[in-house]
């Protein structure tokens, strides 16, 4: 491990919830637990030569939203109208710049039209067919709708219709029977060599969702937050109960307000939503480098490097 290896840190999701081991086969597994470690090891490369944390998180969200498996980008849930439509947020911990989008059904790499909403625009937060615009103004990619639905998001939109129910990534009590609706939500936090923090998140929101609903993940202060006197966090889950206890915000609200460390903040702040009824988790990396990977359901689709330079992989509650 170079020097630079003793002050970065990263951590990425793929979502959290009832993650069923019985439903989960081993060749499943394998996928997820490979593309994880894929994904995480590229962001540790990246930090090692010197990128930005915001580099790095924006890098290792764009993979995930390549990754089929996971619910953002190509692969998205579909809403009730048989189409994908996706939020992403991305924020800079150095000046607590943000942006973010909502309902964009274009963009090939959302988290890429949320950083550009945050440096090419006076603005936080574009949706819908505004946001889709200012993709194809920026010269981003974009890819036709059927790019983004992949034979089990189909399949799995036709199961949560046919029930009537609007279906949550991860939640044994709307997910239908299929391990392939047990996949969720992106997001990816890290610290770079000057010890600045990033977080940014990407989903495509729950299946059979009306169309328009926007959840937690391009909420700043709900499903993102980065700020360097603090931490770093990426949410997962039940966007509804997050947006009103502002989750990720919490966390940086109860380190600095409250003088609680950062494992301390993660578990505060996921109880409050667990008092709502909600449930789910959020990695986080505090300004000192310590990572939080925090989930009140059964797991949560994680990877990280911590100070000892090892690249960690788990979907339980194994360390």
């Amino acid at each position: 491990m170079t020097n630079l290896g003793w002050l970065c840190r990263i951590a990425i999701h793929g979502g959290a919830g009832v993650i069923d081991r019985a439903s989960l086969t081993a060749e499943r597994e394998a996928q997820f637990r490979a593309a994880l470690a894929r994904i995480a090891q590229a962001a540790w490369t990246r930090l090692l030569a010197g990128a930005s944390a915001l580099d790095v998180v924006e890098a290792a969200v764009r993979d995930l939203e390549d990754f089929p498996l996971f619910n953002a980008g190509h692969g998205a849930v579909l809403n009730a109208d048989g189409s994908a439509e996706m939020d992403a947020s991305i924020m800079d911990g150095r000046t607590r710049a943000a942006g973010a989008v909502a309902a964009a059904q274009t963009p090939t790499h959302p988290i890429s039209l949320a950083r550009a909403v945050m440096e090419h625009s006076e603005h936080v937060l574009l949706v819908g067919a505004g946001a889709d615009r200012f993709a194809q103004e920026r010269g981003l990619p974009q890819s036709p709708p059927a790019y983004f639905i992949t034979d089990e998001r189909a399949a799995q939109h036709m199961r949560a219709a046919s029930l009537g129910r609007i279906t949550l990534d991860h939640d044994a009590l709307y997910n239908g029977p299929s391990a392939s609706d047990k996949t969720g939500t992106v997001g990816a936090v890290a610290r770079d060599a000057h010890g600045h923090l990033a977080a940014a998140t990407s989903t495509g929101g729950m299946t059979n969702k009306r169309p328009g609903r926007v959840g937690d993940t391009p909420l700043i202060g709900a499903g993102t937050w980065a700020e360097d006197q603090s931490c770093a966090v990426s949410a997962t889950g039940h966007g509804e109960f997050f947006m009103r206890s502002a989750l990720a915000y919490d966390v940086h609200a109860r380190m600095v307000y409250g003088n609680h460390d950062l494992h301390e903040a993660c578990a505060g702040a996921l109880g409050r939503v667990a008092e709502l009824g909600g449930s789910g988790g959020l990695i986080a990396i505090d300004k000192d480098g310590h990572i939080a990977l925090s989930f009140n359901s059964e797991g949560m689709y994680r990877a990280w490097v911590d100070a000892d330079g090892l690249l960690r992989v788990a979907i339980y509650t194994e360390s």
